[in-house]
């Protein structure tokens, strides 16, 4: 099977919510990139859905709340796991998204290419 991934996904276990509305989910969260997310399918899941806003948490302790949202579109769904692509994020979950991808990554020079090729990508569907 052809990888169709354009951005290298780290691994990232951790609870994590897909809001509609009025409606939310729980989830787990299975890894993560700059464009988007792989979470396991929710109880009670609506697959008419295909925009969303998937929310987590970074820390375990309430001391300091850093966590991550982001508006999403469901890109596939299979084996029990949802594929999303980030549609938008703000700035401050940005700049957690992009530390915590650094960090998995170790390579900052890799980090920057994924960040020049996540800007080419929005400006050529922009």
């Amino acid at each position: 099977m052809h990888e169709r991934r354009q951005f290298l996904r780290v691994l990232f276990d951790r609870p994590a919510y897909l809001n509609h509305g009025e409606q939310s989910w729980s989830c787990q969260l299975l890894d993560l990139s700059l464009q988007g997310a792989l979470v396991t399918l929710p109880n009670d899941w609506d697959e008419e859905l295909t925009q969303l806003t998937l929310s987590f948490s970074l820390s375990d302790v309430a001391v300091e709340e850093l966590s991550i949202t982001m508006d999403v579109e469901v890109k596939h769904t299979r084996n029990q796991q949802i594929g999303l692509r980030c549609l938008h994020i703000d700035i401050e979950s940005a700049s957690h998204l992009k530390r915590l991808i650094e960090l998995n990554l170790g390579d900052d020079d890799l980090l920057h290419r994924e960040l020049e090729h996540l800007v080419d990508q929005q400006q050529e569907e922009g």
